[in-house]
């Protein structure tokens, strides 16, 4: 199956010149859905981890099945503010500011092996920031996990330069 072809491209969006990549098409199409989780479950069956790290919102989509289906447990990466118990935050680089992302203090112990996911990689920032928060945290990341990739943006090459392993479903030249 193809999934680029479930994948909505909307032009200018959330500003000019930006050619965004909707997942919410993919998702809406039972078979397409399916088909994405299930050829992420026969790739990472294969590895040794302990959990699966989804990053907010679209992360959760991904990772939450894909967890279950590997019996492996689901940790939220989160925005600030939105975790009740007590967390550790990273900050990262925006195009104009800075953001945070979040995580519970005691997501998992010391020493796990992480498999972080999230629906699209472009510039890297929020990737790059939930891996140091992981490895801050006491995690091994066992690789990076994205539906799409915008390599022309750049943030696989960034990961890869830290020496993190990416995988990607599909990937969309242009920005």
């Amino acid at each position: 199956m193809n999934i680029t072809e479930l994948i909505r491209t909307i032009p200018d969006y959330p500003k000019p010149g930006i050619m965004f990549r909707d997942i919410t098409t993919l998702l809406n199409d039972p078979e397409g859905f399916k088909y994405t989780i299930q050829v992420l479950v026969d790739r990472y069956s294969k590895y040794e981890f302990d959990f699966v790290a989804g990053i907010e919102a679209r992360g959760f989509i991904v990772g939450a099945p894909l967890a279950a289906s590997l019996t492996k447990g689901f940790i939220p990466l989160r925005k600030p503010g939105k975790l009740p118990g007590q967390t550790v935050s990273q900050a990262y680089e925006l195009e104009y500011g800075t953001d945070q992302i979040e995580i519970h203090a005691d997501a998992f112990p010391k020493g796990s092996k992480i498999l972080l996911v999230d629906d699209l990689i472009a510039t890297g920032g929020t990737a790059l920031a939930a891996t140091q928060l992981i490895e801050h945290c006491g995690g091994e990341i066992v690789e990076c996990c994205f539906v799409i990739d915008l390599p022309d943006l750049g943030g696989t090459k960034k990961l890869e330069a830290m020496g993190r392993r990416v995988f990607s479903l599909v990937g969309f030249d242009g920005d």
